[in-house]
């Protein structure tokens, strides 16, 4: 179970796949943690060399006291992990709070960059009260008192009851975090506004959206395709997890903008 002693946190990470291949770096979403990206895995470790990782404050990764930010806290961790693996440049696919962490990077160090995935994203997310009230509720009644809102954002109705076991699995991982640390996370979504900073994006991205997405919607995702230049736009049957909800689909379209 490797972890790296980075300079602001211990985090928890899985390298993968055959070491002279292209790197690639998956950042999960808010209340996830590397598990997340279990159906992409077995594909992704055949032609890249994958890199999984526990965001701080979540998984197995330490959890500083909070806020955390995104460009301050969360971006460094990632360039931290990757120098501290002795990796240069990178293929990096974010979900959520992973793809706002993708955003940042692609402005502080685009050189570290090969091609960049923005899955169920959105350069702003929720409200300032939204995200306070869901704190305060985390610190009042714990982590399984926002459980069951957690999952009818991130899926349909319809994979709750076909695929209870997923479902039940991601659950899991939400109600065993550690509050502050999930509370720091919410503290660098809620503080994350990179509407007017897309445009300056000039890594090849693609944007990923799905279509019953109430948190990172559609149009979201829209938006970042039009303002960010060249980017592709692909647009899934799913919601919030849509690498898990529509996997083979979303697995298809990363290689397929990758290769």
């Amino acid at each position: 179970m490797p972890f790296a002693d980075l300079p602001n946190a211990l985090i928890h990470y899985a390298l993968s796949g055959p070491s002279t291949a292209p790197v690639l770096i998956l950042s999960t979403s808010l209340g996830a943690d590397y598990s997340l990206w279990d159906p992409q895995t077995p594909v992704f470790e055949k032609q890249f060399r994958l890199l999984r990782y526990d965001m701080r404050g979540h998984g197995k990764s330490s959890a500083p006291k909070p806020p955390y930010s995104v460009a301050g806290d969360l971006v460094p961790d990632v360039l931290a992990l990757a120098d501290f693996l002795s990796i240069d440049r990178f293929h990096l696919c974010g979900l959520s709070v992973g793809g706002m962490i993708g955003m940042a990077l692609a402005l502080q160090a685009p050189q570290r960059l090969h091609k960049l995935v923005l899955s169920n994203t959105a350069a702003k997310i929720g409200t300032l009260e939204s995200w306070n009230t869901r704190i305060e509720t985390v610190r009042g009644k714990g982590m399984k008192e926002i459980a069951p809102i957690t999952r009818d954002r991130w899926f349909t109705r319809g994979f709750q009851s076909a695929s209870p076991e997923a479902v039940a699995k991601t659950m899991r991982v939400v109600e065993s975090l550690d509050p502050e640390g999930y509370v720091g996370g919410c503290c660098a979504v809620r503080d994350f506004d990179f509407r007017s900073q897309a445009s300056a994006i000039r890594v090849p991205t693609l944007v990923i959206s799905g279509t019953h997405d109430p948190a990172a919607t559609a149009a979201d995702g829209r938006f970042l395709a039009e303002q960010i230049p060249g980017a592709r736009y692909v647009e899934l049957n799913a919601s919030h997890l849509s690498n898990i909800e529509a996997a083979d689909s979303y697995t298809s379209a990363v290689l397929g903008f990758l290769a």
